[in-house]
């Protein structure tokens, strides 16, 4: 017979086993490079859909919105509340490989810590949501657990793409929803709100050798920079206490078809993070005033178009969702309780704007490491957010 444990000793050797079954998922996922742009989730996508099959849940490889980039959905049990496991399945891509000391999809492990793209943002979410679902997928099913669980693997959302909100018109929807981006286990009940923007100014071509001939765009854009440096200056003022301050940052600056020829067009691009109580639709308008201004006092042709938008999104603090996980994530992580925002722009948006729920951004891993070269994630955060996400649906569902 063999060597009689007592349970502490069970427990521990069990423990063990979760987190080395769990840092291996992680690593399949993010050794499968699904970069976006150009849009290469498919390969995580199907592992997921059949990591599920091979444990006999039915999840569903949904071709929708784009029939080449599918996206994973799955719901267990029938009983209420339900609750929306969400992740997104793309990355960044990995930019130059000289620049990082471990190969960007080798998933190499090092001091308890899996190196590689997306390994924070956010395959770790994903994979911790993969293993809630295999967990308590049998007591859901037989009814032992009175609720409902609903699985989300999406496309898109690096790039503002319709992934998630398509999901949720299918049906994969529920009462509570949890986007696990990384919080390091902080729960997060808002989050500003990105709207890029190009701004066109118009000149007109000529030979640099006779440069007065034409009318040099980069020149013409001079008072647009001006008034775009004052219009951030004039938004920082507004601040919100959980997501911090706005922002209208220029982030690039296009003109120019060669050396020699003066540019007819100049191209500006403004990354505006705004906060929950701002709108898209009010932020135009003070576009439009701004550069209508501009182009009378300079004589300058400007045109602008808002190119993709990241609704800001907010619920309340003291909602049922975000006290139930604040409190596991204080006992297990020793995370927190005070109340916390997001100032990045994460795929929320779409749960509470889109499908009415109360749903929070909260995770493990760390935000500072996404899109940055040698991003990795700490396994045993990862094991903890595990143990904390499943204590925490236990006790929603008992409400």
């Amino acid at each position: 017979m063999p060597p009689t444990r007592n349970s502490s000793e069970t427990d521990t050797d069990a423990q063990t086993a979760t987190d080395d079954e769990l840092s291996g998922l992680i690593a399949e996922l993010v050794s499968r490079e699904s970069e976006n742009p150009p849009g290469n989730e498919r390969p995580v996508a199907e592992f997921i859909h059949g990591w599920f099959a091979d444990r006999g849940i039915d999840a569903d490889l949904v071709e929708e919105p784009y029939e080449d980039r599918p996206q994973v959905a799955a719901r267990v049990g029938d009983g209420e509340p339900a609750i929306v496991l969400n992740g997104h399945i793309d990355v960044v891509p990995a930019g130059k490989r000289s620049e990082w000391s471990h190969d960007p999809y080798g998933a190499e492990i090092e001091s308890d810590r899996l190196f590689g793209r997306g390994s924070v943002d956010m395959k770790t979410g994903v994979a911790v949501a993969m293993r809630a679902l295999a967990d308590l997928e049998p007591g859901l099913t037989s009814g032992e657990i009175d609720g409902s669980l609903v699985f989300q693997a999406a496309i898109g959302e690096e790039t503002a793409e319709p992934g998630t909100k398509r999901l949720l018109e299918l049906g994969y929807d529920g009462e509570y929803g949890i986007v696990l981006e990384p919080t390091e286990l902080r729960t997060a009940t808002s989050e500003k709100g990105l709207a890029w923007y190009e701004i066109t100014v118009g000149g007109e071509p000529s030979h640099a050798s006779r440069p007065d001939q034409g009318s040099n765009a980069i020149q013409k854009a001079r008072p647009v920079l001006d008034a775009l440096a004052a219009y951030d200056e004039r938004v920082r003022q507004r601040t919100d206490p959980l997501v911090g301050q706005a922002y209208a940052t220029v982030t690039e600056f296009e003109a120019g078809t060669k050396e020699n020829v003066v540019p007819e067009e100049a191209v500006v691009t403004v990354d505006r993070r705004f906060l929950p109580e701002e709108s898209a639709e009010a932020i135009d308008a003070e576009f439009e005033e701004l550069l209508s201004d501009v182009a009378a006092e300079h004589d300058v042709e400007v045109s602008w178009e808002r190119t993709r938008t990241y609704e800001s999104a907010a619920i309340s603090t003291e909602s049922r969702i975000a006290e139930v996980i604040r409190g596991h994530s204080a006992v297990e992580a020793d995370v927190s309780t005070e109340p916390w925002g997001v100032k990045a722009s994460t795929d929320v948006r779409n749960l509470v704007n889109d499908a009415g729920m109360e749903a929070v951004t909260w995770g493990p891993g760390d935000l500072a490491q996404a899109h940055t070269y040698n991003e990795r994630v700490d396994l045993s955060e990862a094991a903890t957010g595990l143990t904390v996400l499943k204590a925490s649906l236990r006790e929603l569902w008992e409400e």
